[in-house]
Formats: C-alpha cells, sequence, structure tokens
C-alpha cells in the first residue's frame, strides 16, 4: 500500500536585498550630504569673498549676498591704494626660487636617501624625518640670526633662504624614486648609464607627479608665508603680497571691507591656477609619493 505525501512548499527567501539595497541608499546619501557640508564649509568663505569684492560702493557689506550691481571697479581701486604689481612680483621672485631650489634639492637628496649603498642613510632619514616635530616659532630666532649674520636682512634672498629646501618634499622625492622598479635601474646600468645618467633619464621622468606636488607645495608655502617675511623685511619696497594685504587691512585710510576682499582673491587667484594647470600631475604624484620607510 502506497502512501502519498503532498508536496513541500520551498522556503521563502529572507528580504535581505531589499533592506541592504536601503542600506546602501542611506550610506550613500549620508556621504553624499557630508560632502556637500564639506563644500560648504570650505568654498562658502571663498565664494563670500568673492561676491563681496563684486559690490559696489553704495551696496551694503553684510546685507544680502549677492551683488545687486556686479562692478570690478574693486580690484582697480586695490591698486590704486597699494603698489599691488611691485608686491605681486617681490612674491614672484620668491616664489619662483623656491619652486626651483626645492624642485632641485629635493629631488637630489630624495635620490641619494632612496638608494641603498651608503652608510648612514638610515640615520640620516631619522634625523629628517625628527625634524618635522620641531615647529617654526622654535628655531625662528636662530634662523633670523644666521641670516642676519649673513647680511640678507630687508632682501627677497633672506626671505627665499630658510624655504630653500623643505624635508617634506625631499621625503615626497624619496617616496617616488623608491616606487621606480629595481628592473629598471638595472637595466640602465647594463646600458652604461652612469649615475648621472639614470637619475635624469630613468628617475626624473618616473617622477613628474611627485615633482608636481613639489612645485605646487613650495609655490603656496612661498606665496602665503606671512610671519617670516614680517621679521626679515623692514622697507616697503621689499615687501611680499602678504604683507601688503596686511598694510592695507590696516591702513588708515582705508576702512573698506570691498578692497580688502579683492586684495584677498587677488592674491588667491594664482594659487588656483596653478593647481589647476598641474591638478592632473598633482593627484597622481599624492598616490605615489606617499611617504615609505
Amino acid at each position: 500500500m502506497s502512501t502519498s505525501t503532498a508536496p513541500t512548499e520551498p522556503p521563502k527567501a529572507p528580504a535581505r536585498p531589499r533592506r541592504d539595497s536601503r542600506r546602501a541608499l542611506a550610506g550613500l546619501s549620508g556621504r553624499y550630504l557630508t560632502l556637500c557640508l564639506m563644500l560648504v564649509v570650505l568654498i562658502g568663505p571663498i565664494a563670500w569673498q568673492l561676491l563681496t569684492s563684486l559690490k559696489g560702493r553704495g551696496e551694503s557689506v553684510y546685507e544680502g549676498v549677492l551683488p545687486s550691481d556686479p562692478t570690478l571697479d574693486n580690484y582697480a581701486r586695490v591698486a590704486e591704494a597699494f603698489p599691488l604689481f611691485q608686491y605681486v612680483g617681490n612674491t614672484l621672485i620668491v616664489a619662483a626660487l623656491a619652486i626651483t631650489s626645492n624642485c632641485l634639492f629635493a629631488a637630489m637628496g630624495g635620490y641619494a636617501l632612496s638608494r641603498a649603498g651608503w652608510r648612514g642613510r638610515r640615520t640620516v632619514f631619522t634625523v629628517l624625518v625628527a625634524t618635522l616635530m620641531f615647529p617654526f616659532e622654535s628655531v625662528m630666532i636662530s634662523m633670523f640670526l644666521t641670516v642676519r649674520e649673513m647680511g640678507l636682512v630687508d632682501t627677497l634672498i633672506g626671505v627665499w633662504l630658510p624655504g630653500a629646501v623643505s624635508v617634506l618634499n625631499l621625503m615626497i622625492m624619496r617616496a617616488a624614486f623608491l616606487a621606480v622598479p629595481k628592473e629598471v635601474e638595472e637595466a640602465a646600468v647594463l646600458d652604461g648609464a652612469n649615475e648621472w645618467q639614470r637619475f635624469l633619464r630613468v628617475f626624473l621622468p618616473s617622477a613628474k607627479g611627485a615633482l608636481a606636488v613639489v612645485c605646487i607645495t613650495s609655490f603656496m608655502g612661498a606665496w602665503d608665508d606671512f610671519l617670516w617675511p614680517l621679521i626679515v623685511l623692514t622697507n616697503s619696497d621689499n615687501y611680499t603680497l602678504q604683507l601688503g594685504l596686511k598694510t592695507l587691512a590696516g591702513a588708515t585710510t582705508v576702512n573698506d571691507q570691498r578692497l580688502i576682499a579683492a586684495g584677498a582673491m587677488a592674491a588667491l587667484l594664482p594659487m588656483m591656477l596653478l593647481f589647476f594647470a598641474l591638478q592632473r600631475y598633482f593627484f597622481k604624484g599624492v598616490g605615489d609619493g606617499a611617504v615609505k620607510t
């Protein structure tokens, strides 16, 4: 006698995919919301300065955000209020010297630290990294005394000299050179390339991104520096742009936030142009130049 069993229904799959999709959507929304808030915090002050610099003389700075009648008259007034182009020229000289010396010395020093075969390499690397722990204010007085003994006070060379090479830039170039495969160097040695030829034709072309990072950071450091030029420079003819903006903000004859905003935007524009011109190499160099031990 055969017995028949009723067919059993397959178990229902749990509703996890729908919950997972909701969690993923919530997480994505949270990330985009965080990015939007960061954008407002970072870009908001710059946008406010730009809009303030475009307001006319009859408009209130603190009432309303958008200018009712945008004008570029404030930028012309800034050039008349103080020698803007002279200060920009002084700053460009210091920045050009800083870029050249940092790219040159950081590349050579980073190459030396990345190559094995000489005694004391790790010790030198450790000492250089340890110097990053000391703030600028702790060595400021000794640096000023050194510059004074060299007779470079109140000169643009004295402004540039302490920033001629940065330890951080040196570490970036070292890490970029360490990323070059050893097989490439060995092939260059077999082809008869000497040390300088390997450095110039093999390693430097492989570190273009890191060089772009060094270039941008060196320019930003020289362009934005305020404290050291304030200590070294006394003659207004040698002032950099940041010192000039300080005199503009503190002048008794100038009490217009529109002019100060226009001066700040004029100081920001060169950095933005340099970054946009080198951003393709910059982001590549940030990844290639991660500090390695």
